[in-house]
Parts: C-alpha cells; sequence; structure tokens
C-alpha cells in the first residue's frame, strides 16, 4: 500500500494534465468552429450584398440608357423604353428575390440603406416610363442615386468590418464619338 500512495501524486498529476488537455482541445476546437462558422455567415452575407447591389444597378443603367433616348443623359447606348421594358421587367425579377435575402441577412442599417438606394432606382424608373425630357431633374435624381449607392456600399463595409472603400465618383466622360468612330 505504501508504494500505491508514493504513486499516488504522480498518478493524480496525470488525471490533472489528461483533463487539462482535454480542456483544451474542446475549447480550441469549439472557438475554431466558432470562427468557421461566422466566416462563412460573413462570406455569405457579403454574396448577399453584391448580388442586391448587382440587381439595383441593373435597372439604373437601363434607366441611363432610356433618359439618354429622351435627351436627359449622355450614355451612348440609347434605348427606347419599348426595347427597355422587357429588360426592366426582368431586372425587378431579378432583384425581388435578392432584396428578400438581404432582409433577411443584412444588417438593419445595411437593409435601411438599400431601401434608400433601390427607392431613387425607382423613381428613376417612373421619370423614364413616363417618357419626361427634364434634364436638370434628371441630374438631380442621378445625384440622389448615387448618394444612395454610396451610403449602401458604406454600411456594407462596416457591417462587414471593412475599410472605407472608393466613392465610385468618377468626373464625367467626354460624350462625343468613340475613337473607334471617329
Amino acid at each position: 500500500m505504501s508504494v500505491f500512495i508514493q504513486q499516488l501524486p504522480a498518478l493524480i498529476g496525470v488525471v490533472i494534465g489528461a483533463l487539462g488537455s482535454y480542456v483544451v482541445v474542446v475549447r480550441g476546437d469549439r472557438m475554431r468552429f466558432v470562427r468557421e462558422q461566422a466566416a462563412r455567415w460573413e462570406d455569405r452575407k457579403l454574396a448577399v450584398y453584391a448580388d442586391y447591389a448587382q440587381s439595383v444597378k441593373r435597372t439604373v443603367t437601363v434607366t441611363y440608357r432610356v433618359a439618354a433616348a429622351l435627351g436627359n443623359d449622355p450614355h451612348p447606348d440609347r434605348l427606347s423604353l419599348e426595347e427597355a421594358k422587357p429588360l426592366l421587367a426582368d431586372a425587378t425579377a431579378r432583384r425581388d428575390p435578392s432584396g428578400e435575402a438581404l432582409i433577411m441577412l443584412g444588417s438593419p442599417a445595411v437593409v435601411d440603406k438599400a431601401r434608400a438606394w433601390v427607392v431613387t432606382a425607382l423613381e428613376m424608373e417612373r421619370f423614364v416610363r413616363a417618357g419626361r425630357e427634364d434634364p436638370e431633374a434628371w441630374q438631380a435624381l442621378l445625384e440622389r442615386q448615387r448618394a444612395g449607392r454610396e451610403g449602401y456600399y458604406a454600411a456594407v463595409r462596416e457591417d462587414l468590418g471593412l475599410p472605407p472603400g472608393h466613392s465610385a465618383r468618377w468626373p464625367a466622360l467626354e460624350t462625343g464619338p468613340l475613337p473607334s468612330q471617329r
């Protein structure tokens, strides 16, 4: 019995060491799982945010082209309203599901900024569907759309913990014929 008692401190040390190792491994696995799960959600949110931005931008681009046909915008690819109607319908059909995903996964700040941006895009669509020829009113809508897009991207970057990005406000390009058309 005296040999057992002499070995008891070593045995207790081995048991404590094994339990400590087990706790460290389990805790490390749990922390890694939580980190990986957070990274997966961040990737998914980024995909949803980008998809929504592309769907709104699709509407905006078509309205630029129709506004050019009406004489409100210098966009080089003019498009009549009749030609644009199926494109606008397609843009709406694509935007609605991406909007639902955005509401489901997006932060409240991002969803609010997305709503402000899309409301302006819809106003642009109503403007061109009405056949308005008012370059000043169109420019005011463009500025609101650009500010809305900029606000949306800033909210996305903040939600994802990204550094501030570019405002995407470039100087207007020359509106004359392309070099290949001269």
